[in-house]
Parts: structure tokens; sequence; C-alpha cells
């Protein structure tokens, strides 16, 4: 079978070929023991290492030698090589349906084994040289981009800071330039602004990724163009996928209406579905940049303001929209459900949900998206974590729709960090339009690296449930360090380091507002706990539902007798074990820390109830002593006023006409308007509220 290499000048078409080695297959009972490529239950590390069960090792798996097999290494230009070659090929022989069990790995296998372990270490450390530098290009003009619309946002944020400005620096800004508002950007700047964080929908990049034996290719395309891309599939493909970055919308319920209706629906997940929707969805944890989520809301909320921009806006939303049905199905379900199609109301599904923004599993109307009505985001408390400082954890919808023909469409607005490791500061600094490209921060980008080299030789059964089972089994345990092999802080060990810091900041001295802060922190840690169990939650009941599924798919099967595609490979019952196993555990995981957070912030308020009642006692005890006091000045203080009026001698005051009577009258008034000033001004609220009385009495009987 012959492939076509790399195009080195396509920037959005990428192919990968594979090598024209000949694996060997392992035997039947070897299967539980070495490592499988695609599985994420084998190893928890992408550098995977080939595993077997010698009868000495109490059934712990041990990691082959690398230096006796450093010669199989190939060299990246070597690699480069057999992937360009246009007559490589992967024969995968067929395997015994009853093959005989033996009780390991025989050396040749193993050497076999060992060479896939090394490949795999080498598609980590080098990834190919042209794709890399693809990306590459294509993330400094991302950045460059970037770059240009910071500088508009920097001078729009400048205009709308200086719009509520106190009264004294407007009168100084006639005649100090410095203290001047700054012009607000011109009106294709802000344009070009609101493109930027949110396209138009037409102008959305899609990618459609194609597996067939042995072949796998991606494409970017926009969502003007996607009707033409699942009304079929390639001949040579089994699956083709396409991911487009929607949210909970307008355009989403379009979309996602007019798939299904051009085709007939795949195999329903009756029990990982909902009730009457035999398709999966699943929310999503991910990591996204603090200032560019700020940034987001910024635009979207002071940009909507300015009204002279929505005439032209609206017009580009679907301007290169080359779709047969799209525009006009968006404009009836908008007149449907009695909304406006504006651009700002079709793109603020591109909004991330915060952790404590509502509720986004079974939501199925347009009308339910998220609409963002404060422009400030808080500070979560995961943000007290060194390593979390600048992340901002929340939440994507992600929905998926197969149809019977192979074709699998998926709609997230997805844009974050899936993946955890040392480079996190790194990934959040690329652009969401060159996220999916990077399979080490993003899990559909990884999904798509798993099978680019390969295609659908390994895969269980070359089917779209196979693939949407591996798909979504992927996105839902994330985000988590299991890809790198653990060197960067899991969620439980963050969150465990944040309460433990609330604990210690309980026993800290006493200082004004420091505890309503510390309580305020308790408050934030405990909601962002649960909402996080709550999605552990949904995501063990949909993985328990695909199980039964599943179950339901294999007895059919059987009946048909539709035996494997590839027996060695993750069936869809593993897939989803695994899955439910990493589920459980974040679940009870983040339930014990909860608890821990409760019983801590209940230990806090106790402390604090016992530290007020002491100072209630040191409190009394300086009330005696103020009584005290008291008593003797009311005492001494009439006698000190009698003797200082009857000691004045304003007789004998040396060169003035004045008499005695003129000092008591000038004095006597002056003490008496002050005293009434004083009077007036401590009683002013009770005179406003018996004045109102009067009024709305007086209103009343006028009213009568």
């Amino acid at each position: 079978m012959d492939s076509p290499g790399i195009s080195p000048g396509s920037e959005s078409n990428e192919t990968w070929e594979c090598s024209s080695q000949t694996t060997k297959i392992p035997s039947d009972s070897s299967r539980s023991d070495r490592d499988r490529r695609h599985s994420s239950s084998a190893s928890s590390s992408s550098i995977s290492a080939n595993r077997d069960n010698s009868p000495g090792s109490n059934g712990r798996r041990t990691r082959p030698s690398v230096t006796s097999i450093a010669s199989a290494l190939s060299t990246v230009r070597e690699m480069h090589g057999r992937r360009t070659s246009s007559q490589s090929s992967l024969t995968v022989p067929p395997l015994p349906h009853n093959s005989s069990v033996t009780s390991s790995l025989t050396s040749e296998e193993t050497v076999v084994s060992s060479k896939k372990v090394l490949t795999n270490f080498e598609k980590v450390v080098a990834r190919d040289p042209e794709i890399e530098a693809r990306r590459l290009r294509k993330l400094s003009r991302c950045n460059s981009e970037y770059l240009v619309q910071k500088a508009v946002y920097n001078r729009l944020m400048d205009w709308y800071d200086t719009s509520y400005s106190c009264l004294q620096n407007q009168f100084l800004g006639l005649f100090l330039k410095s203290r001047r508002r700054p012009d607000l950007p011109s009106k294709d700047e802000l344009i070009g602004l609101a493109r930027h964080y949110y396209p138009a929908r037409a102008d959305l990049k899609v990618q459609v990724c194609d597996f067939g034996l042995g072949r796998a290719e991606k494409k970017e395309i926009t969502l003007g163009q996607i009707e033409e891309y699942w009304q079929a599939k390639p001949d040579w493909a089994d699956v083709r996928w396409i991911h487009a970055p929607l949210g909970l919308g307008l355009t989403h319920s379009s979309v996602e209406d007019i798939f299904l209706h051009d085709g007939q629906p795949g195999r329903g997940f009756e029990n990982g579905g909902s009730s009457g929707w035999p398709y999966l969805e699943t929310e999503v944890l991910n990591m996204r940049s603090h200032k560019d989520f700020q940034e987001m809301r910024d635009v979207y909320l002071i940009l909507g303001r300015l009204k002279e921009l929505d005439e032209e806006l609206d017009q580009c939303s679907f301007k290169n929209d080359e779709n047969s049905s799209l525009q006009s199905d968006i404009s009836w379900r908008a007149s449907h459900m009695a909304m406006e199609a504006n651009y700002w109301n079709l793109v603020s599904s591109d909004m991330p949900w915060q952790l404590t923004e509502g509720l986004a599993m079974g939501i199925r109307g347009p009308t339910e998206g998220l609409q963002p009505i404060s422009r400030q985001i808080g500070q979560q408390t995961l943000c007290n974590h060194p390593f979390y400082k600048d992340c901002h954890m929340v939440r994507n919808i992600f929905r998926c729709f197969h149809r019977s023909d192979g074709i699998l469409l998926t709609l997230s607005p997805m844009a974050g960090v899936n993946f955890l490791d040392q480079r996190l500061a790194q990934h959040l600094s690329e652009p969401a339009d060159a996220i999916f490209d990077n399979e080490n921060a993003s899990a559909p980008g990884y999904v798509f690296s798993a099978f680019a080299d390969q295609g659908t030789s390994t895969w269980h059964r070359r089917t779209v449930e196979w693939f949407l089972t591996y798909l979504i089994t992927e996105v839902g345990v994330t985000p988590h360090a299991h890809r790198q092999g653990f060197n960067a802080p899991d969620l439980n060990l963050a969150y465990q380091a944040v309460i433990n810091d609330l604990k210690r900041r309980r026993y800290a001295p006493w200082r004004k507002d420091e505890t309503v802060k510390l309580v305020r922190d308790y408050l934030a840690c405990v909601d962002e706990l649960t909402t996080v169990k709550s999605i552990c939650q949904r995501q063990v009941n949909l993985f328990k539902g695909m199980q039964q599924d599943i179950r339901k798919f294999e007895q059919e099967d059987n009946r048909a007798r539709k035996i494997p595609d590839y027996p060695q490979g993750e069936s869809m019952h593993e897939r989803v074990k695994w899955a439910l196993t990493m589920v459980k555990t974040r679940h009870d995981t983040f339930e014990t820390l909860l608890t821990e957070a409760k019983q801590s912030m209940e230990a806090l308020f106790q402390l604090r109830s016992i530290e007020q009642n002491e100072l209630a006692i040191v409190s009394d005890s300086q009330n005696k002593a103020v009584l005290i006091f008291t008593g003797v000045t009311i005492v001494f203080l009439p006698l000190s006023f009698f003797t200082s009026y009857y000691g004045m001698n304003l007789s004998t005051i040396v060169d003035t006409p004045r008499t005695e009577g003129y000092f008591w009258r000038v004095c006597g008034v002056a003490a008496l308007f002050i005293v009434l000033v004083v009077t007036l001004g401590a009683s002013r609220h009770w005179l406003k509220q018996i004045w109102k009385s009067r009024r709305s009495v007086k209103h009343h009987h006028n009213m009568v």
C-alpha cells in the first residue's frame, strides 16, 4: 500500500507514514504482559516501557535494559527517511484465533517490543523535523498577531479605566496632558481585537483527522467548509474525526443537528448517554492562563457595549461561509428561540466556564449556555500553589456525535492545557489555535499523535465506536500528570498543600480582618473541591453506563461472529475500566480533601469562638476600670468647672475696654451655635426618617 509523504509546502495537511518493518505479533498469553502502545492504563507516562513477568519476580514488571538494545535506536534523519519513503507500509500478520499459551515472551518478541519502546521514545524526544518546524512557524505567526492585538487591548483598557475617573482628574486633564483621557482605538482596530479573541463563526479553525490501516492524515479547515467534509470520508479511511471548537449555543445546536440529519446514527450508547439521547458527553477540566482568561472577559463585556461596532461585526460572522444550510439554520433557530443571531450572542459560547458557574452536563437548548455578566474573575485557591500561580482551572463541555458511516463529530470550546508537566507555563502561553498541535498539552492532540504512525492497525476494532471510546476516556480523565511521568504536582497534591497552608494560617497571631480573609479562602476552597468532586461523580456515572453499552455491543458482535480486527489491541471494555478506575480514585481523593477542608473550617470557627470569649473576659475587666475612672470624673468634673468659672477675673485684664458681659454674649452665642450644629449632625438620620414618614402620610391622605 503506497502512501504519499509529507508535502513540504503544505501548512494545513499532515500525513504520517509507517515504517517498512514488519511487527511480530506476540502470543495471546503474553498480551497482558507487554505494554500496549496506546494504553494509558498500562503506563503512567508517554515514554512507555516494555515489561515482562518472570517466574521469580513476584508479579513485578521489569523495564528492559536500554543499553542492551541501544544500537536499535535510529537517528532522527533515519526515522524521517523511513516516514517519507513512498514504498513504506505496515504489515500486521493475522493472529490465530486459538494460539497456544506460553508462560513468557520469547527472546525475539522481547527484542521487537524493545524496539517498539525505543521508537516511542524517539517520538517523544525528537518529533519529525518538518512537522515540528511547521508547528513552530504557526506558533510564531500566532504570537506575532497576539502582540499586535495585545497593544490594542492595553490602549482599550487605558481608555476604559479612565472613563470612571474622578472630577479632579477630569478638571486637571484640561491643563495637564498626563491627566487627559486616552483616545479610544480606531474602529478597525477594535473589530480586529474582537475577531482575534472571538473569531467569526465561519472562520473558526476545525480539525479533520482520517484514520486508516497504516495511515493517518490531519487537515485544518474552517467552520465555513465543515458540511463538505462530513458528507463522506476517503475510501482508505476507517474513521473520520471532525473536531470543532464550539461551545453550547446557536451555532453548536445547528452544527449538531445538520450533522445528524446528513447520515444515519451509529450504535447508540443508551446507558452512557441520557434518556432518548444515545450520544456521549462529558465535562472536562483544563488549565487556562489567568491573564488570557481575564482579557477574554474584558473584550467581551467592553466591546459588547460599543454599539457602533455591531453592524460590521454582524456582517462578518458568516462572510466566508460556504455551507449550504448552516447560516439559514442558525437564523431559523434564533427566531424559534426568540433570540437574536448577532455576533456577540454567537461568540459567547467560546467563553470558558469557571468552576462555580452553573451546570454544563445535561444542557440541551442553545439558550442555556453561559452568559458572562461580571468582568472580574475570582482568584482561585489553587493559584496559591506556586506551580499553579498563573493558572485558572475552567470547565468545558465535550460532546460527541457519531454516525454509522464512520464519521465522528466532537464539539468543545476547550482550548486549555490537559496534561500537567514542568512546562505548564510554556503551554499556557501558546495561542488557542495552536494548542491542538501540541500533544504534550492537549488531550485531543495527543489522541491523533497516538495513531499518527500506524493508523487503525493497532485498534482492537476499526470502528468509530472504538475510537469514540478511546477519545472520551482520554479526554475525560484529564487534567493529570501521568503522560510526562509525574514531573509536576497533580491536582490532589496541589489542593492538599493549599489546605495545609490554610491550617497553618489558623494559628497565626490575630490581625485585623485576617479572620475574614481566611474564612473567604476556606469557602472558595470548599466550593472548588465540591465542583471537582461533582464532575468526577458524573464521569463515574458516564463510564459505568458505557460499560453496560459495551457489554451489549460485545454480545451483538459475538452473535454476529465478528472477530476483533486486532485481538492484541486494547478493547473498549479495558479502556473504560481503566478510565473508571482513574475517575473513581480522583473522586475519592477529592471527597477526602473536601471533608478535611470542612472540618478544618469548623475548627477555625471553634478556635475563633474561644478567642472571642477570652477577649470578652479581658474587655470586661477593662470596662470595670473605665467605670471607676468615669465615676471619679463625674465627681470632680463639676468642681473643676465651677472653680474655673468663678476663678476668672476679666476686669483686671490689661488694655481692654470690654466688660465681662461682652465676653459672655460672644462666647455664649458661639457655644450655643456649636452645640446646635453638633446635635443636628448627630440626629440627621433620625430627622430624615421623620421627614420621610410625614411626607408618606401626607401623600397617603392626598390619595385618599
